[in-house]
């Protein structure tokens, strides 16, 4: 009886610790995690009806997703996030995303702490170029405005060449244009290198061949596709240096 008892026991402690060893398999690196944040908060945007326009995303350059951008306490501007940023390809489809980190600037008068959903659609291609140099100023390195809305509103020339950033917030279920104004955008190399490897350059990712390694991220790219109607652009040359 009580070698059937242990016999018993070590079995359930076994299928337990197994239970154990599936879960922690089955959890996400920090990197993981960000690119599922940015592919759910990406679509579930893109499925508020009154949302970006589809004429702008389908002109889009690029675009960043940062999810749960913290805004700063007691009526102290600034904000700090971490999130994606993918470069569309001359054929339409999308590059491997980068990682990618916002910080500084305000959005106003805040009470407390706040998280928010950023989106920025990138009209010009030199703002992403900008970013593999630095940091990019939002306002200063790179004219930055509130986006329209309306999922069926035409975007025409006029207002593209107003702003080479469009900036877009969820906040507590309200979505909207946001303006940026002094916000700086940059590339999170130290995530990059996790992601992809030491050896891989956050240029290769964006405007190389470079191949998503992870499920997490081939998720962001498949959910870009789908949100971004297809559209063929012609890549500008790289600016020679002096």
């Amino acid at each position: 009886m009580r070698f059937r008892f242990a016999a018993a026991a070590l079995v359930a402690l076994t299928v337990f610790a197994s239970g154990l060893s599936g879960f922690a398999q089955a959890k996400l690196n920090d990197e993981e995690e960000r690119a599922v944040d940015a592919t759910k908060v990406l679509t579930e945007i893109m499925g508020i009806p009154e949302t970006i326009p589809e004429d702008l995303m389908k002109r889009a350059h690029g675009i960043a997703v940062i999810p749960h951008v913290v805004k700063g306490a007691f009526g102290i501007g600034g904000q700090f996030g971490k999130g994606l940023i993918a470069q569309r390809r001359e054929n339409g489809s999308w590059s491997a995303p980068s990682y990618a980190d916002i910080g500084g600037g305000s959005f106003g008068l805040q009470i407390g702490v706040q998280a928010t959903d950023l989106v920025l659609i990138f009209t010009d291609e030199d703002g992403l170029r900008g970013l593999l140099k630095s940091k990019v100023k939002l306002g200063a390195d790179a004219s930055v405005a509130a986006g329209p809305l309306g999922r069926k509103a035409e975007v025409g020339t006029d207002v593209l060449l107003r702003s080479g950033v469009f900036a877009y917030s969820r906040s507590k279920g309200l979505f909207a244009g946001v303006s940026l104004d002094g916000s700086a955008v940059g590339i999170d190399d130290s995530a990059n290198q996790k992601a992809y490897g030491k050896d891989v350059s956050a240029e290769q990712i964006l405007f190389g061949n470079v191949t998503a390694k992870n499920a997490q991220l081939q998720d962001f790219m498949k959910a870009l596709q789908t949100h971004s109607p297809a559209h063929v652009h012609t890549a500008k040359e790289p600016a020679k240096s002096k």
